[in-house]
Formats: C-alpha cells, sequence, structure tokens
C-alpha cells in the first residue's frame, strides 16, 4: 500500500529517458514546470483532458467543463464526467502544486453534484454540447457512452457513488494522507501526476495515477467495499450481480450443450455482458443482459478507429445479403463520433424475472449462433485484406466513409 507523503517536492524529479537507438544509450529529458512553459491549468491542462479523456487510464465522459451549476455558492469545478458505471466523477486540476486544500474543495464539489438528478445531469451536458459540440444530442451520446438503448435503462449518480480525481504535478502531505484515509472510508478518489519534460523543443507529459498504485486500486477499494458491506444489508446491486451470474451460466451450460466452441472457455460473469474473439483483432461477438432486453452484439473495437471503420463499411456493404442470411434486420452502429463500431440485433425482455429466463436463454443461443455464423467468415477474409492497409487508411469517424466495390 502506498505510503501517505512519499510524492512529496524531493521525488517530483522521477527521471524521464529518451532512447537513442542509432546510439544504443538514454538521453535524459527535462523536468519542467507548468507556469515556466507559460501553461495554464485552464487553458491547457483542462483541455488536453477534454480532449482525451482517457488519459485518466478509462473510459470518461466529459459532460461540462467550469461547471458552476450550485446554488447559493459562485465556486465552479474544473471538470464534470461520468464513467461506464454512470458515477459522476470531479475532476480538479493544480498544475505544479496541489496546495493545502484541494481536498477539502473537491469534496465540496462532490457533495453539490451528489444530488444531481438523471434529468439535471442530461440538462447539463446538452448545455456542454449546445456550447463546444453544435447539432450533438445528450441523450444519444449518453445512450452509446452506457452502452443501453434507451436512457430509462441507465442509473445516473446513483447513492454516495460520486468519485473525485485529483492531479498535479506535486501533492503535499496533507493531500495524500487524507485522500488514503478517504480511500479507506470507502470514497473513490484518486491522485494523478502530472509532470512536463521536454527534449530539445519537444515537449512531453508524464500522466501517473499515484493515489492509489495502480497495483493497490483493486485491493484498497476491495477492502474499503468489504468494510462497508459487512456494515450494511445486502443491497439492489449484489441482488442484479447474482443474478447476472445465475443467468450467464444458464447460457453458457446450453451454449456448450449446442457444441459452441467459441464460449467453451469462458466464465460466468457478474457483468452485463459477456464476449467471445470473433477470429480478428479487436473485434469480438457479445451476449448483453439488460433490464428489459437480451442483445446479440458484433463489436469492432480496434485501437485504430479507420479500421474499425473500415470493416464496419465493408461488411455494411453487404447489408441486404448478411441480414438474408442472419434472417432479421440488423442495426447498423457506426457511430461516428466513436472509435469503436457495433452491428446488434435485440428482443424485448423483463430480465429480472427469472420466469422468462428459459425463453432468453434459447433466443440468446439461437441468435448469437445466427450471428457468428453470418460474419465469421466475411470478417476474416476482410482481416486479410485489412492488414497491408493497416496504418494507411484516412481517419473517417466523422464522416459517412465511402465503401470502394468489391
Amino acid at each position: 500500500m502506498a505510503t501517505a507523503g512519499k510524492w512529496g517536492p524531493a521525488d517530483r524529479g522521477k527521471r524521464m529517458f529518451r532512447i537513442d537507438v542509432p546510439e544504443n544509450r538514454l538521453v535524459r529529458l527535462k523536468e519542467r514546470r507548468f507556469t515556466d512553459l507559460n501553461l495554464r491549468e485552464r487553458d491547457h491542462l483542462q483541455e488536453w483532458l477534454v480532449r482525451m479523456p482517457d488519459a485518466l487510464g478509462e473510459e470518461l465522459l466529459i459532460v461540462q467543463k467550469e461547471f458552476d451549476g450550485f446554488a447559493d455558492t459562485r465556486e465552479r469545478l474544473d471538470l464534470l464526467a461520468l464513467d461506464k458505471d454512470g458515477r459522476l466523477v470531479v475532476v480538479e486540476n493544480k498544475l505544479d502544486d496541489s496546495g493545502r486544500d484541494v481536498v477539502w474543495q473537491a469534496l465540496k464539489y462532490v457533495a453539490y453534484c451528489s444530488s444531481l438528478k438523471k434529468a439535471e445531469i442530461v440538462e447539463v451536458y446538452q448545455k456542454y454540447l449546445d456550447r463546444w459540440s453544435e447539432g450533438a444530442d445528450a441523450v444519444a451520446n449518453l445512450c452509446d457512452f452506457l452502452d443501453v438503448e434507451d436512457l430509462d435503462e441507465a442509473v445516473l449518480n446513483a447513492g454516495n457513488e460520486q468519485r473525485l480525481v485529483l492531479i498535479a504535478a506535486n501533492f503535499r502531505k496533507e493531500v495524500t494522507t487524507t485522500v488514503l484515509w478517504l480511500i479507506g472510508h470507502g470514497v473513490r478518489a484518486q491522485c494523478f501526476r502530472v509532470v512536463p519534460y521536454s527534449f530539445g523543443e519537444e515537449l512531453f507529459i508524464d500522466l501517473r495515477q499515484i493515489i492509489p498504485t495502480p497495483e493497490a486500486e483493486d485491493y484498497m477499494i476491495g477492502m474499503a467495499a468489504k468494510d462497508s458491506e459487512e456494515k450494511s444489508v445486502q443491497g439492489a446491486q449484489r441482488r442484479s450481480d447474482g443474478l447476472r451470474q445465475a443467468f450467464w451460466t444458464k447460457v453458457l451450460e446450453e451454449l456448450r450443450t449446442r457444441n459452441v466452441a467459441r464460449f467453451e472457455n469462458i466464465s460466468p460473469s457478474k457483468d452485463h455482458y459477456v464476449t467471445c474473439a470473433a477470429g480478428v483483432a479487436g473485434c469480438h461477438f457479445s451476449l448483453i443482459f439488460l433490464r428489459t432486453q437480451a442483445r446479440v452484439e458484433l463489436n469492432f473495437q480496434r485501437s485504430d478507429a479507420a479500421e474499425n471503420k473500415w470493416l464496419f463499411d465493408r461488411l455494411e456493404s453487404r447489408k441486404r445479403e448478411l441480414e438474408d442470411r442472419f434472417g432479421y434486420e440488423l442495426r447498423w452502429r457506426r457511430m461516428d463520433e466513436r472509435k469503436a463500431s457495433r452491428i446488434n440485433y435485440s428482443y424485448p425482455f423483463d430480465s429480472h424475472d427469472e420466469e422468462n429466463w428459459p425463453e432468453m436463454v434459447e433466443w440468446m443461443c439461437n441468435h448469437i449462433i445466427g450471428l457468428v455464423e453470418t460474419f465469421s467468415e466475411p470478417l476474416v477474409r476482410l482481416n486479410r485484406e485489412l492488414k497491408p492497409r493497416i496504418g494507411t487508411l484516412p481517419d473517417r469517424r466523422y464522416v459517412a466513409a465511402p465503401v470502394p466495390e468489391d
């Protein structure tokens, strides 16, 4: 476990090097200060995170910046985001030094945001999009990000599950001590150290999580959750986890009975989905268990957005043929503003009524087999065509991509 106060001024000089391959040696990068580089919190660091929130190590959706929608106060937080579980994330940036009061400031913002309802979050996000992304629709973006068909299926800002993220080049001992104490009491808090470096005219940023350390994070969160669980009654989330695991056990047993080899080594999950490889890197078939529906899906999640769009477009050019083979009309989701794309088919079920499970299991098994049989061969063939093009495709995430004729 990390020790409070470990990341003081004397430890700011984490050494970074450039590899000089021809000379087979390391070249030290020079550590810099944001203020010396005329880089500012709001104009620079904040905007970098807005444009690449996954620099913090996970998928986050920025829903507002410089948020000041608090009653009876003129304070404003730097960034307000949502994580993939619908939790609000308060992000506070402090550049070269965290200061002594950053935790208290961030906790106030978390407390202010804890009462935000779903409709209010949608409104806040829509105002952000209206100002910074004309024409974008908050509800549609939220559904895509949270992987739900209808926003009614999603829970936003549940209970006291809000999170806080603190970012600075140097964290004072009183800050690290307090954050570790908060984590021990079940508060989802993280500290990221961000340090600029230079090599000649080039600038680099080292952005890494230091509290809790990535290696200790699961353990610390788990211990805090365990302590909380022992003090509280079994909640709705635990029931949902149990339901999903029980349901996936039945589905996977049925798939094994049908000798579907792709799912032989897949274990029942507490998540709302299980996946298997599609035979092409970054692509997979998914079974999805939602509150009001079941879904089967082909996902394109390669690291390069242009490759995902290329594969999707080539398959969509054969849409009628592939849907005839599958037997039903599919939903083709190119998702131009996101890296991934997907093709899916769904059916409404009350998944929390276990009396519906036999029908759901039958439906899921039939249609995932159909999806695999429909897309496996075309996808593998396209992968062979794609390999020589890797690294040369244009970025087509934001425009309709023309599909070349076969």
